[in-house]
């Protein structure tokens, strides 16, 4: 079997550490947030690991004590990304977190205030600190962009984004019956094929 054949081996990122000066107060900032505490152990007097999930996320964030030789605070780089930018910023704002206003821009574009008026998949952002200043980026992702992720790997992370993507797919469908001019009984499996192509980034079915 030539290399180009082989299956490649799954590395899937799970954690990312995030330094912080006040321990107990990055937790009660993370847990506010209303992200998922997945351990909080301490192995001496040296040693402290506690890891937070995000909603409907696959990689994790650790902080604690001895776990990295970085400075706390500010990291900046870190995308929180969701399918609804408005709602995702309303919601940590409940929580008590401080967002900034929703700003949009394409690339090579300057930054313009409000979500992209015509709702361009990765173009809207807000910004989100903790309290070491270490900044997220919420991005609003809706359509990915070709190659991103593989037909086998569909996913979403959550009820909202499903349901954005079978609006879409209704969309589309309705489309695709007025230029056959008759109605598709098999419609669970047309919109099942283009909810997995809008992901992978194929062509979509017409």
């Amino acid at each position: 079997m030539s290399s180009s054949q082989a299956r490649s081996e799954v590395m899937r990122l799970e954690v990312v550490v995030i330094p912080v000066s006040d321990v107990e107060r990055a937790k009660r900032f993370y847990a506010r947030l209303g992200w998922r505490l997945d351990a909080d152990l301490a192995v001496g007097p040296e040693f402290r690991g506690i890891q937070f999930t995000p909603p409907g996320s696959s990689c994790s964030i650790q902080l604690g004590k001895g776990l990295t030789s970085a400075r706390p605070g500010p990291t900046s780089g870190l995308y929180l990304v969701v399918s609804d930018i408005e709602a995702a910023r309303a919601q940590l704002l409940e929580r008590g977190a401080r967002v900034s206003e929703v700003f949009h821009h394409g690339v090579g574009e300057a930054p313009s205030n409000g979500p992209d008026p015509a709702r361009r998949s990765y173009c809207s952002y807000a910004t989100l600190s903790d309290p070491d200043g270490n900044r997220w980026l919420l991005q609003e992702v809706t359509e990915r962009l070709p190659g991103r992720i593989g037909a086998a790997d569909t996913s979403f992370a959550s009820s909202a984004e499903l349901a954005a993507a079978l609006r879409r797919a209704e969309a589309a469908h309705g489309e695709h019956e007025k230029r056959t001019g008759e109605r598709d009984a098999n419609w669970p499996a047309w919109y099942a094929e283009y909810m997995v192509r809008e992901q992978a980034g194929r062509p979509l079915p017409v």
